[in-house]
């Protein structure tokens, strides 16, 4: 009896799992699907939603090249195969063909858009095969085909292909040269207008923007309005920002519906079909009582917007695939500090500013960079901390050094404390006092480190 194994092929993804079978003079036994045993062993957890069975009555039938928009994993209940496989996902592995004889002791794990094809070597043979996602119509139009007998793929096929039993259907798939490839599934990224979406969709160019008008995430129809079996990654850049709005009734409400309810709809959205969630964190979650914050320190938020993050961060958790990057004063196209100051300085205004608020900037830059280099990475999922690591420095320090740079003195800039900024004024919520994020876990896990100083 083989120990169970898994093997990696000429076709990126494409895998073969030997399978241990339990045999006596009964019969044999196998575990066809073993979740934590595979997947402990590398196998994608394919999280299968429907189980088909193909029954071949003769030797010598012969099906395929079917390439299908989900994964599945194909292994014999009976008999014996010869299985082809052909890549034809855009890129470079486009055409690359694998081979191997199936029994009920060996399975393949076949990923999206690699076609599949048999050849049954005895009568009565079962082969079953499960898949991601649900057959429809509205798929099978997403299928992409080659031709059995295309000799750029020089399948060897044990009996000739003249003498097969085959469909016309299949006999009338078009060769290599003609196949269209199947695009990969695609990156959807929400909050496009904002100073993070912007930066997001300049260091992505091929993925779908979409800003509230075109997808609203908080919409009852939210898991309908989009296919989502289409995509793979959604990168949620949307977030009710206003931290003293929050204070208000109407604020409260919709810093809750955007930082909260919307999260449970794309979690479960990316739970059904198996896709990966980012959602962005802030310092917020936090009380700011120790001068810096890892990720695994308890929330303590001292203000409804801090609240609505961390429920949304708790949310985002329970999806299977999922990043929560937490990151602090964020910089970016758009109106922000940095450029307020600098406008200040320029018109000659000397401002008052807070000086006991110690943190970080961010830019956006960074802060996409560090997405990216996470989704590009085998990074585990989970949380990981993303600063322009500027700090730890006061906003009064980053005010003077504004204006400094403008031409104006430094002592221009009144340092106040928080207290007597806000003094005499209602609705203002209560901030962290310290605000830094260590990097060391992200940079462990990409060798992400922050490269565009926040300006």
């Amino acid at each position: 009896m083989t120990e169970l194994a898994i093997h990696p092929t000429p076709i990126p993804g494409l895998l073969v799992i030997e399978l241990p079978v339990h045999g006596d003079n009964r019969g044999w036994f196998k575990e066809n699907w073993q979740r934590a045993k595979m997947t402990e062993l590398g196998l994608p957890d394919l999280g299968p939603v429907q189980n088909n069975i193909s029954f071949n009555a003769t030797t010598g039938t012969t099906r395929g090249l079917h390439a299908e928009p989900w994964d599945k994993y194909v292994s014999l209940a009976t008999g014996r195969i010869f299985g082809a496989w052909a890549d034809l996902r855009e890129g470079p592995s486009f055409g690359t063909v694998f081979t191997i004889e199936l029994t009920p002791e060996r399975a393949v794990y076949v990923p999206r858009g690699v076609a599949n094809g048999f050849q049954t070597l005895e009568a009565d043979t079962a082969y079953t095969y499960l898949v991601n996602d649900h057959w429809s119509q509205e798929a099978q139009a997403q299928y992409t085909f080659v031709n059995l007998a295309d000799p750029t793929l020089d399948i060897h096929w044990p009996i000739a292909l003249e003498n097969a039993e085959m469909s016309d259907k299949d006999k009338a798939h078009p060769q290599l040269a003609d196949v269209v490839p199947m695009p990969p599934k695609k990156t959807l990224i929400l909050g496009s207008r904002g100073q993070l979406g912007k930066a997001l969709s300049r260091i992505l160019p091929h993925a779908e923007a979409t800003d509230r008008t075109e997808l609203d995430i908080t919409s009852d129809t939210l898991a309908t309005d989009r296919n989502w079996a289409q995509y793979d990654t959604i990168i949620n850049a949307a977030a009710y920002t206003d931290v003293d709005g929050a204070e208000t009734a109407e604020g409260r409400r919709s810093a809750w519906k955007i930082n909260v309810s919307a999260i449970v709809g794309l979690a479960r959205i990316a739970t059904e079909h198996g896709i990966t969630l980012v959602n962005v964190s802030s310092d917020y979650v936090f009380d700011g009582v120790a001068e810096s914050h890892d990720e695994d320190e308890d929330f303590a938020p001292l203000s409804v917007y801090g609240a609505t993050k961390a429920a949304g961060d708790a949310v985002t958790a329970t999806v299977p695939r999922h990043y929560i990057v937490r990151t602090s004063w964020v910089i970016g196209e758009g109106n922000n500090f940095i450029q307020t100051m600098r406008n200040l300085a320029e018109r000659g205004i000397s401002p008052t500013v807070v000086d006991d608020q110690i943190g970080s900037l961010t830019s956006a830059e960074d802060l996409a960079d560090a997405i990216v280099a996470l989704l590009h990475s085998d990074a585990a999922y989970g949380t990981y901390n993303v600063t322009s690591d500027t700090g730890p420095e006061s906003w009064a320090d980053i005010a003077k050094r504004v204006f400094v740079d403008a031409g104006r003195d430094a002592h221009d800039v009144t340092p106040v404390t928080t207290a007597e900024y806000f003094a005499g004024k209602e609705g203002v919520a209560v901030r962290p006092t310290n605000s830094g994020l260590p990097l060391a876990k992200i940079a462990d896990a990409t060798n992400w480190s922050p490269k565009h100083p926040p300006r």
